[in-house]
């Protein structure tokens, strides 16, 4: 898997996908929306911490560097 997230989006990625799961395991969430909630922010945070997003190769996206797209 070739990178295509650059630095910034990862970091907006792990923060969000982290707030939902921190919303989720702490009861502020629940419910179908909930369960939703830490879906998604665990999504975020595989992205996130991977640097590699299937989306973003879809629709042919890379906010990375070319340096950090050699890894």
């Amino acid at each position: 898997m070739t990178k295509n997230e650059g630095t910034l989006d990862r970091i907006v990625r792990v923060i969000i996908g982290a707030s939902l799961a921190i919303l989720f395991f702490a009861g502020i969430l629940s419910g179908a929306l909930g369960y939703t909630a830490v879906i998604l922010g665990t999504v975020l945070l595989i992205t996130g911490i991977t640097g590699f997003c299937g989306i973003y190769t879809l629709f042919g996206i890379n906010t990375c560097s070319i340096d950090g797209n050699k890894k």
